[in-house]
């Protein structure tokens, strides 16, 4: 099973969440992502919310390749 630190990658504001508040919330509910960052990534990729984040083709493209070579990291 897959656990995850809240505090750690999501805004205070959102750390007590429901996991679908979360993916539902807009991707700057992450730390460190700027509402503009946000409204970058929606006029690049369409992407507004966690859940569009995640299914990303990009970010997942990314993710296989991270896993190809664990000692790149």
């Amino acid at each position: 099973m897959a656990s995850i630190d809240l505090d750690k990658v999501l805004d205070k504001a959102w750390a007590d969440k429901s996991l679908s508040e979360i993916l539902a919330a807009p991707v700057s509910a992450s730390k460190g992502v700027s509402d503009k960052d946000g409204e970058l990534l929606q006029e690049a990729f369409g992407v507004v919310t966690v859940a569009d984040l995640a299914e990303l083709k990009y970010t997942r493209w990314a993710q296989a390749l991270a896993a190809l070579a664990p000692s790149a990291k």
